[in-house]
């Protein structure tokens, strides 16, 4: 694939939107991995059909959709059950992204990967969103309305900040103004800009 990729990551109430946004309002088509999820589980395809039998009818809502709250519950305190559902969505979003990174128009394309751990594959250049721990965890319970015994537990979940920061070649640190965190996508729009077609 020819097209210059920018990943963008960063642990959850990082902002990671709040910067794709800002890329997307400046031209660029913007991939977002949470939609690829939420896409290769739609009602009627195979995948909820699966995860319907190996997980009972608890994680499936009335509406026909992916009950996600509930999935997360049967997994999250489950390495075997976690392993298993990655196993069967990795592989269908990884073809999800790659058919979207060939529709790109943009100069270059971003990916928002929020679970992104290693380097390699279609990423030119890793984009971490980076805020204080303290920061995510009010942020999390904030806007998911969970209690910060819970929005604690998901934060450490993920690979820790050190690890994020490590993988990094750009670092939006994100706990001032919108104002700031404007100038400071410019700042790399500019910089990536010139790089995708260099």
């Amino acid at each position: 694939m020819s097209k210059f990729v920018v990943a963008v990551t960063g642990g959850i109430g990082s902002g990671k939107t709040a910067v794709s946004d800002r890329f997307s309002n400046l031209g660029i088509d913007v991939i977002d991995l949470d939609t690829a999820s939420r896409v290769v589980v739609e009602p009627g395809t195979q995948t909820l059909d699966k995860i319907y039998s190996h997980f009972g009818n608890g994680v499936v809502g009335s509406d026909g959709y992916l009950d996600r709250k509930a999935l997360r519950q049967q997994v999250f305190d489950n390495p075997t059950e976690r392993r298993w559902l990655e196993k069967l969505l990795h592989p269908l979003i990884n073809e999800w992204t790659v058919r979207q990174l060939q529709a790109v128009q943009s100069i270059y394309a971003m990916v928002v990967n929020p679970l992104l751990r290693a380097r390699g594959g279609y990423v030119n250049r890793i984009l971490v969103v980076d805020a204080a721990v303290e920061v995510q965890i009010e942020r999390t319970m904030e806007r998911d309305k969970v209690a910060r015994t819970e929005a604690q537990a998901i934060v450490g979940s993920q690979l820790d900040r050190a690890g994020r920061l490590a993988l990094a070649d750009d670092i939006i640190l994100n706990e001032g103004s919108l104002l700031r965190l404007d100038s400071k996508v410019q700042k790399l729009h500019g910089r990536y800009t010139e790089m995708a077609i260099a």
